[in-house]
């Protein structure tokens, strides 16, 4: 057991022990030497590349991750005054006067605010460019090449929960930019229930997406301070759209009793010099929602809203009671080739021999018939 013991420490000493290096006696670059350490930097082809490039791309992320975080409590910083005004907890507050926002990655941050009467709660959401990833970038200005309508930005949305309690009628009504009124409906499922429609009332670069006119008549009459922001040439440039919905944003899978309001704002990041440009905007939307109970529609615009609803949740009942037929068909189906199978195994070789001729033939005669109708 002793030699044993003694053998393995043997080893294990030869394996960690370096190796004495074989130098060329040829080589007449430039040597640095210390001890048992020979350096010949002239040896080292393609490692400096190597080294280079994991260098440049720990740079980059680290500059590019810090100007992201840095982009978001900008934004939030300079809004900050109205979020204070209007919520009694408007954000978790971290050290030195900076906002402690949530991080999903590098390039998705979040801040949550509550405590007001109509609004239950306020997401702010930051969706930034992968500035800390050199390849996601290098994709995005490729395919910016490739498809010219194809331009990444770096978004804000504010998504906007009312409570339960607030009288907002059941509606979906929108404010779109007019260059994304066409594939705004790819992203957002509850936006589909509209239709695109002008107005003289709007700035020219953007319309409206409604259920019906009797909602906009009712929204137009209450939104006179940001349809006045919206027409200020400073934030016309960074605005996306503003939705009011009771649907949620992605198609659900089942009908679902707990419906919630939403007024969402979407916004394009600006430049640190207009950090603040939508401002003005943010203020004039605490006014609309306040004012969104004062919505009257008419008896039938409520009827037909509730009728598309009834016919929608129907439509998902009858697809997940579909879906459910096929599951209870394929377990069917499944327990029964299990049996098939437990069966088979408790005969005899010579029965299972006969099973699988008996198989064969009838394959190849239904083969046979097939060749034949051709």
């Amino acid at each position: 057991m002793a030699l044993q013991a003694s053998q393995l420490v043997r080893d294990l000493s030869q394996f960690l022990t370096p190796t004495i290096p074989v130098l060329d006696s040829d080589y007449d670059g430039l040597e640095l030497s210390w001890k048992i350490f020979v350096f010949r930097p002239a040896l080292f082809k393609y490692e400096p590349f190597l080294l280079a490039a994991v260098l440049f791309y720990g740079a980059f992320f680290w500059f590019g991750s810090r100007m992201n975080r840095s982009k978001a409590n900008t934004w939030l910083s300079a809004h900050m005054g109205i979020f204070k005004k209007q919520f009694s907890r408007p954000t978790a507050a971290g050290g030195d006067g900076i906002v402690d926002l949530t991080s999903d990655g590098y390039s998705d941050f979040f801040a949550f605010s509550t405590g007001r009467s109509t609004i239950a709660s306020l997401h702010t959401v930051f969706a930034l460019r992968p500035r800390h990833d050199f390849f996601q970038l290098a994709v995005q200005f490729g395919w910016g090449l490739v498809d010219l309508l194809y331009t990444p930005k770096d978004e804000v949305t504010l998504d906007f929960k009312l409570h339960a309690t607030a009288g907002v009628p059941e509606f979906v009504w929108a404010l779109v930019v007019r260059g994304e009124a066409n594939s705004i409906k790819k992203e957002r499922w509850d936006l589909t229930f509209t239709k695109t429609t002008e107005n003289p009332q709007l700035p020219p670069n953007v319309v409206i997406m409604s259920e019906y006119a009797d909602v906009t008549e009712n929204v137009l009459k209450i939104a006179g301070p940001v349809l006045e922001a919206l027409k200020d040439p400073k934030i016309q440039p960074y605005f996306r759209s503003l939705s009011i919905t009771d649907q949620p944003r992605v198609r659900p899978m089942i009908v679902s009793s707990k419906k919630a309001k939403h007024v969402i704002l979407s916004l394009a990041v600006p430049p640190p010099s207009r950090i603040d440009v939508s401002t003005r905007l943010l203020s004039a939307l605490f006014g609309l929602i306040d004012a969104l109970e004062k919505v009257n529609l008419r008896p039938e615009t409520k009827s037909k809203i509730k009728k598309t609803r009834e016919n929608f949740a129907k439509t998902l009942k009858d697809e997940a009671e579909r879906e459910a037929r096929e599951e209870a068909a394929e377990a069917k189906l499944a327990a029964k080739r299990r049996a098939e199978e437990e069966r088979i195994a408790s005969l005899s070789a010579a029965e299972q021999q006969k099973l699988l001729e008996r198989d064969r033939k009838r394959n190849l005669r239904k083969t046979q018939g097939k060749i034949v109708k051709k």
